[in-house]
């Protein structure tokens, strides 16, 4: 075990930007080639700590967080951690310490809270795997399935949402069903904390109940950062987080609306 691995090591301090400039550099021309990834608006983006709040896209595979990172880190350097919160079965297994060391942090409050507090760039995905299984025939459609926690968050640390929105994740398959239903008739949320079990139609093995896993087919990715909402100056000292999470999904629907209008083809962009 390393330094960097031990538990006595808070998650924030266990990003390494070496290895991530490192892992960076082998996954951008991959992600700029297979997905021909685009990200848009990073010159508005706020200095010191920001919540980053995304729509979640692709499934097992979603190509959000190492597409925003690898542009993000492009332009403003390493210096400036993306920190990304996230489920805690990514931070068990052979993998743990990759995803720790480049940034991957558990979703707390408390981890996000320090990480914003300590200048990062903290992304949240407030849809979960909910948002990230959408039927592709709702691909354009914001629903972070009634959580508001990212609002509270932002206001604690005293810092501005960064709202993202990202077009594309949702066709490199065709994604049927989040299978509630089924979920709920197999008992799977008392077994696997979860409450879907979605069903997929991909390359190579056709019809998925998240296994087997198909490979994602090549959909032209595109992420569009939209600029940042000072929560105190929009919504005074003592603002409703009902009222700052229906901005947010407001602003990020019209821009996802704009980012579709623009899309010709499914896959081809």
């Amino acid at each position: 075990m390393t330094d960097s691995d031990s538990p006595d090591i808070e998650d924030i301090e266990k990003f390494d930007p070496g290895l991530t400039q490192r892992l960076m550099g082998v996954m951008r021309p991959f992600l700029k080639t297979y997905f021909r990834s685009e990200v848009h608006g990073l010159d508005s983006f706020p200095p010191g700590g920001a919540l980053v709040v995304g729509n979640h896209s692709g499934g097992m595979f979603p190509m959000d967080v190492p597409i925003f990172s690898v542009h993000f880190y492009e332009k403003f350097g390493y210096g400036r951690p993306v920190y990304t919160l996230s489920h805690d079965i990514l931070m068990t297994g052979p993998t743990a310490s990759l995803f720790r060391r480049t940034g991957y942090i558990r979703a707390n409050r408390e981890n996000a809270a320090k990480a914003l507090r300590s200048g990062g760039v903290v992304v949240v995905f407030p849809g979960g795997d909910y948002d990230a299984y959408r039927p592709t025939f709702s691909e354009n459609v914001i629903d972070f399935n009634g959580r508001k926690g990212y609002v509270s968050t932002a206001i604690e640390a005293g810092v501005p949402i960064v709202p993202a929105v990202s077009i594309g994740g949702q066709e490199t398959q065709l994604y049927l069903t989040r299978g509630t239903w089924l979920a709920e008739r197999l008992g799977i949320k008392r077994l696997l904390r979860s409450a879907i079990l979605p069903l997929s139609f991909g390359f190579p093995f056709g019809l998925s109940a998240v296994v087997p896993p198909n490979v994602p087919l090549p959909a032209k990715i595109v992420t569009q950062v939209l600029p940042p909402i000072d929560i105190a100056k929009e919504f005074g000292d003592d603002p409703d987080v009902d009222e700052v999470d229906e901005h947010v999904r407001s602003v990020m629907q019209h821009a996802l609306d704009e980012l579709a209008a623009r899309r010709r083809f499914p896959i081809l962009g």
